[in-house]
């Protein structure tokens, strides 16, 4: 039964441990993970400064307050900005980070700024898909199905649906005008924190880049991928892009590996106001270039124009960072109010340099968690408390060291929820060690209770902590009791038969000492030593060892009629007690101790009950216990016994009757 019952308790238990790892997982990942995720990121893995390849041009504040640039501003500030690109500069690539949705091709501005983009074949612009319950879009989506989506080699096991269908786009005369397109879509986490990109979306049937994938391969002359079960592949380039798909929805997401920003510098680019080049653009259309005033060019020298030389061959990314509700700001591990621009910048120097995050699978997780929850549950069932807890700290340090390392060399792995599992388990470790050292200490103390009285074992457990030799000065009763002419009997029986007989009859006198506060010393052979008072306290101890001596004769007499009755030996017995002080506590040594009480009313308790022998009697006592019982017992006085050991003669007492009822 008890075996049974501690196997459901280790099931209940295991089941209780498995529902709090759930929970505790779970509230981490809704809570802890991100922070953690985020430190790890902008600590660790981000670890290099971005490309001098890549430059940012931000319409920012400073571009917004002059006197004719207030926002929002009209397509033709963008359309000379890109004329600056194509006339005087000579970049590899320029991406345009928005999208726009507002187009009038009677406008003159508008107008203009279609005439720039039609003559740019590196250009690349955003767009942004979306869902459309209507056909409105059907001829605009075929032709971005033709001229805009990738040419995909799929090595997927599966297919992989949709969940866009249509394009935001005002106009499809300038869509048809732009030569490249690349999805602007950034989705942020449940956390609100950007960690990861799309690289590609499928819209309806067909698979399109993003806008810093789209600039990769027009950089290098390709439109050409391959997707494969944990990479896409991009031959021209030989890269692999790492990503993870949800082929529900057809989002490829890659994880991004952002960079180090530039000191005093909200970005991790070069970046320069879109006003800088306004400016620059309109003193080249004036005939001011840096061969003739070259300070002018120079920003070493305090000059404010830009020298198209500084683009040649570069990747341009330009994008709006205004004040404002409306800013293109969003949350990463690195920033609060990180420009897009920068993300984007960021996810095309990740593809050109290879620069990518791993995340960690689920295997890696589950290792993690069995790992650290094993050893913190072999640190807690080896060691003490504190010893225990200092191994787990070193070993969570080690951990924590690792997941630093991995994510310095790219591979992020899981910290958070692994702690957190084994955070439990050193719960249940510590908890699972202390009802099994109870139950142990429980086992013990049966144990030893058959070799030591109870109340000896209950006394040495509270002061588990402060045993030593010693103890103190007492008055107790103590009782001796002896099997009369047992020696001659046991010289009539085998060994087995006389420790039956001793078993059945100190199990007989055992129960009758502890009801009486009685505290067995110890056997010596057929003899029993008790003593009241000590360690348990009662006032009332002399009475109560008469009483406990009565009862024991009564029950001798029921169990020598017994045994008569089962053909073993008669047996009687003689009781001596006597009160009195004594040292009582722990004698011997450091290493082997024995509670006990030793003094001469000890002694002189066992010389009254030999005397049980000469005078035929069965219960005496001494003259220091009958003062005590004179309202419980009848007794007859005993003049002037002659004790060993005792210079004088003294009177002892015998028992005849007591009454029970007082």
């Amino acid at each position: 039964m008890k075996k049974f019952k501690f196997r459901w308790f280790y099931f209940n238990s295991f089941i209780l441990y498995f529902v709090l790892i759930v929970v505790f997982s779970i509230i981490t990942l809704m809570f802890l993970e991100q922070p953690a995720y985020n430190f790890i990121i902008s600590v660790f893995a981000a670890n290099k400064s971005g490309s001098a390849d890549i430059i940012e041009i931000i319409v920012d504040d400073t571009s917004t307050q002059q006197a004719d640039y207030k926002w929002p501003w009209a397509k033709d500030k963008y359309a000379d900005i890109l004329d600056y690109f194509r006339t005087y500069a000579s970049p590899k690539v320029v991406g345009m980070d928005m999208n726009v949705t507002a187009f009038d091709e009677n406008n003159p501005n508008d107008k203009k700024f279609l005439n720039v983009v039609s003559k740019m074949d590196n250009l690349v612009f955003g767009f942004v898909p979306e869902v459309v319950n209507d056909d409105s879009d059907v001829e605009l989506l075929k032709y971005f199905k033709n001229n805009q989506a990738l040419e995909v080699k799929s090595n997927l096991g599966y297919d992989v649906n949709s969940y866009y269908n249509g394009i935001i786009n005002s106009s499809e005369k300038l869509s048809k005008a732009t030569k490249n397109y690349g999805s602007v879509l950034i989705n942020s986490s449940e956390s609100g924190s950007i960690s990861s990109a799309l690289s590609v979306v499928k819209i309806d049937d067909s698979y399109y880049p993003s806008l810093a994938l789209k600039m990769f391969l027009l950089s290098n002359n390709t439109n050409k991928v391959e997707f494969h079960d944990e990479f896409m592949y991009i031959p021209s380039a030989g890269v692999k892009v790492p990503y993870y798909l949800n082929r529900y929805n057809g989002l490829f997401r890659t994880n991004i590996r952002f960079y180090q920003n530039i000191p005093n510098s909200d970005y991790s680019h070069s970046a320069y106001s879109a006003y800088s080049i306004l400016e620059t653009y309109s003193a080249l259309k004036s005939g001011i270039t840096p061969e003739n005033n070259p300070d002018l060019f120079d920003m070493s020298k305090g000059g404010k124009l830009l020298n198209p030389e500084m683009f040649k061959d570069k990747v341009v990314l330009i994008g709006a960072n205004v004040s404002g509700p409306s800013a293109d700001v969003h949350v990463t591990p690195m920033a609060k109010r990180h420009p897009g621009t920068d993300i984007q910048a960021t996810c095309f120097d990740n593809l050109q340099n290879s620069y990518f995050l791993k995340q960690s699978g689920i295997g890696t997780l589950f290792l993690s968690f069995i790992v650290l929850s094993l050893l913190a549950f072999i640190f807690i069932m080896r060691n003490h408390f504190i010893n225990g807890l200092l191994a787990i700290a070193l070993l969570d340090l080690i951990y924590f060291t690792i997941v630093c390392v991995s994510a310095f060399n790219g591979n992020i792995m899981n910290y958070s929820v692994p702690l957190t599992c084994q955070f439990v388990t050193v719960i249940f470790g510590y908890s699972f060690k202390f009802i099994t050292e109870n139950r142990n200490k429980e086992k013990i103390k049966q144990a030893m209770g058959k070799y030591l009285s109870q109340d000896i074992m209950k006394n040495v457990v509270s002061n588990i902590d402060d045993l030593k030799l010693g103890g103190k000065r007492a008055v107790v009763t103590v009782l001796f009791s002896d099997i009369r002419g047992f020696t001659s009997l046991s010289e009539k029986m085998t060994a087995e038969e006389v420790s039956m007989i001793l078993n059945e009859y100190f199990a007989e006198m055992e129960p009758i000492i502890t009801k009486y506060n009685g505290v067995i010393n110890k056997f010596i052979g057929d003899a029993v030593m008790a003593i009241f008072g000590e360690p348990i306290q009662d006032i009332n101890h002399p009475k109560n060892a008469v009483k406990c001596a009565y009862e024991m004769l009564k029950k001798v007499e029921y169990l020598r009629d017994k045994w008569i009755y089962e053909g073993k030996p008669k047996i009687e017995i003689g009781v001596g007690i006597n009160t009195g002080e004594v040292f009582i506590g722990n004698i011997g040594t450091e290493t082997r101790m024995e509670y006990t009480v030793i003094g001469d009313t000890v002694n002189l308790a066992s010389r009254i009950e030999s005397y049980n022998k000469v005078y035929k009697t069965n219960l005496l006592v001494s003259s220091s216990t009958y003062e005590h019982i004179t309202d419980i017992a009848d007794v007859i006085k005993i003049n002037e016994v002659q004790i060993r050991g005792k210079a004088k003669k003294m009177n002892i007492y015998e028992v005849l009757r007591i009454d029970r009822n007082s």
